[in-house]
């Protein structure tokens, strides 16, 4: 861990809740509202959980990567891999607005059997 933790721009609720009504005034982002699904709330967490994921990367992960070695640099890039996920989470089912990015009906989590799974289509075996 690093002495000086990076100033997050999101940190507290009402961050996130201004950005959200922010974002939500431009018709290329509310045109995803349903009754359900609040595009400009959805792309606000988003972006909260993508600061938060990418500055313990950066600060946290990526120096340990430097300095770890064995089963513990083994565990650190499993442990990369899980907030690689959950970003991917972000892009792929949270949001509507960048769907673009990957084909359509792709999911992050589910059965490798099922057509539509994130590893159906980008089919790996797991390093571990």
């Amino acid at each position: 861990m690093t002495p000086f933790k990076r100033k997050l721009t999101l940190k507290l609720g009402g961050d996130v809740k201004r950005l959200a009504e922010h974002l939500q005034k431009l018709p290329a982002v509310n045109r995803y509202d349903s009754q359900e699904h609040n595009e400009g709330w959805a792309l606000a967490q988003t972006f909260a959980d993508l600061e938060e994921e990418f500055c313990g990367f950066l600060d946290d992960n990526l120096p340990k990567l430097v300095k770890t070695e064995g089963e513990k640099l083994h565990l650190e890039l499993v442990e990369i891999g899980v907030g690689l996920q959950h970003i991917l989470h972000h892009i792929i089912e949270h949001q509507e607005f960048y769907k673009y990015l990957v084909p359509e009906g792709t999911k992050v989590f589910g059965d490798p059997d099922d057509p539509d799974s994130y590893s159906s289509k980008f089919p790996h075996k797991f390093p571990f």
